[in-house]
């Protein structure tokens, strides 16, 4: 079997340079998956799962506009730009059909992707998160945020988000995946993370458009998650026609970060189903 090799790649995308991970399928390609990482993280908390892929499936992991070393053109940023900046991707690349995985914003980005181009999505992978968009009450939480970094920096924010993205568990006997999320944390800029928070305050609500949706769905929740609802997936489970919902034991936000193996089992069973 030829050893698979994760390269590092960037693209310019009209005003951003996109770095990304690649790694090609060694037998006939059946699928390519696109993982598109939460807020305000990387695509290095994807390489568990590149890793992890059948040797037909060719796997990329994109670091969004302005996150880890994709550059921030305009600096203006929402939902809808990035999901724009991933389509130019897919399309520069001439992939013609393509399965989406997204976590958090992650899947806030591939609900809006799939809304733009649904022809060219075969599957979607939504990791903890919803179609809804912020209420007033999360909109000046996201505010207060903002205005919390600008005067006392990242490092309280950065403390503060990582009780509430993991569960226990993982912050006792994972602290890899800690160090990880908080080094994306401290890599991305001040500018960056505010700007994506107002992204994520201004998104729009995708649930109109969820019976829409013609593909296969698999719906993963981990089951301590203290940020997205259950009720919330449970709604997107509901409306999405083909879709599959499953937890994942002892995770919080990130399982698939925090229990690589089960997020890992699924995926893969998703892409070869």
């Amino acid at each position: 079997m030829a050893q698979r090799i994760i390269r590092t790649n960037k693209i310019r995308i009209e005003d951003v340079s996109l770095s990304y991970y690649i790694k090609k399928a060694t037998e006939k390609e059946r699928h390519t998956i696109i993982f598109l990482h939460g807020f305000p993280f990387s695509k290095n908390s994807w390489r568990p799962q590149l890793e992890a892929l059948e040797d037909d499936i060719t796997g990329i992991a994109i670091d969004v506009r302005g996150h880890g070393l994709s550059t921030s053109g305009h600096g203006f940023f929402s939902i809808d730009v990035f999901a724009k900046d991933i389509i130019a991707f897919i399309n520069k690349l001439d992939i013609e059909k393509v399965t989406l995985c997204g976590v958090s914003m992650g899947g806030y980005i591939a609900l809006r992707i799939y809304q733009l181009i649904p022809d060219r999505i075969e599957g979607l992978i939504l990791s903890d998160t919803h179609s809804r968009a912020d209420d007033n009450t999360a909109k000046q939480k996201r505010f207060d945020s903002i205005q919390a970094i600008l005067r006392h920096g990242r490092r309280p924010f950065a403390l503060g988000f990582i009780d509430s993205l993991f569960a226990p568990k993982t912050i006792l006997e994972n602290p890899e995946a800690v160090e990880l999320i908080k080094s994306s944390i401290r890599r991305n800029p001040i500018r960056t993370i505010c700007a994506t928070m107002l992204a994520l305050a201004s998104r729009t609500d995708t649930s109109d458009s969820l019976a829409n949706i013609k593909v296969p769905t698999l719906l993963i929740r981990g089951t301590e998650d203290k940020i997205t609802a259950k009720l919330l997936m449970e709604e997107m489970h509901q409306c999405i026609p083909e879709a599959r919902y499953i937890e994942i034991e002892e995770a919080g936000h990130l399982p698939n970060l925090e229990q690589p193996l089960a997020f890992n089992k699924e995926i893969n069973a998703f892409l070869l189903t």
